[in-house]
């Protein structure tokens, strides 16, 4: 039987703290349980208006704005629905760009589709950042944005939605299963498909020498999903 809702877990914070990795990894899980799994990959890559510590207030709006349509657009396709980001961390993006103003009143709108999230895991930077061409490696930048995560993210999601967890903690052995076991209980669905048997321990990827560690993971997933 699939499960009557989607489920939906979002991996937040600040740029260059594995969420990523964590989040397709995360899908790989819920995937190799036997459920079908749609993963929403970071959409501030694809802005054209810019984007890091220079980017305008309308250049977060559309970042807020494409995360709301991709995850309508998600919902409806499979069992689970994982996020890399949400809401509530590009609002973060969104309010610093703004100089610390709502010009748009999107705030409303925030708060409703954060409790759109059965969890939410929040990344804590405790990694050192990572170049990767694109997102920069300011530290003052990353930790302003901690900063507004820090005084808003209380008063978004509910204390028992909310999973804190430190970047470093993000490894190839890390066991997601606890989490997806907690998110199946969300929806009130059991997590194992009929048939299907939990692995015997966390899978491995051994990345080959060339590629990183997300490569790795997202070119997993893509054969997990059979893409």
């Amino acid at each position: 039987m699939t499960w009557a809702r989607s489920a939906k877990i979002a991996f937040i914070g600040s740029h260059g703290i594995r969420k990523t990795t964590a989040a397709l990894a995360f899908a790989s899980v819920i995937q190799r349980a036997g459920r079908s799994v749609e993963f929403a990959r970071e959409v501030v890559r694809d802005n054209p208006l810019g984007i890091n510590e220079s980017a305008t207030c309308e250049a977060q709006l559309w970042v807020l704005m494409s995360q709301v349509r991709r995850e309508l657009e998600l919902s409806l396709k499979a069992e689970c629905v994982v996020t890399d980001r949400g809401v509530m961390d590009n609002f973060a993006y969104y309010l610093r760009a703004c100089g610390s103003q709502d010009r748009f009143d999107v705030e409303p709108l925030v708060r409703s589709w954060s409790r759109t999230y059965d969890l939410v895991v929040r990344l804590t930077p405790d990694v050192e950042i990572r170049a990767d061409g694109v997102r920069s490696t300011n530290d003052r930048f990353r930790d302003e944005i901690e900063a507004i995560l820090d005084a808003r993210l209380p008063r978004l999601v509910p204390r028992d939605r909310l999973i804190l967890q430190p970047a470093s903690q993000i490894t190839e052995t890390h066991d997601w299963w606890p989490l997806a076991e907690r998110l199946a209980r969300r929806v009130g669905e059991p997590l194992l498909a009929s048939g299907v048997s939990r692995p015997a321990r966390p899978s491995r990827v051994t990345a080959p020498r060339q590629k990183t560690g997300q490569q790795v993971a997202e070119d997993q997933l893509a054969l997990d999903l059979g893409r």
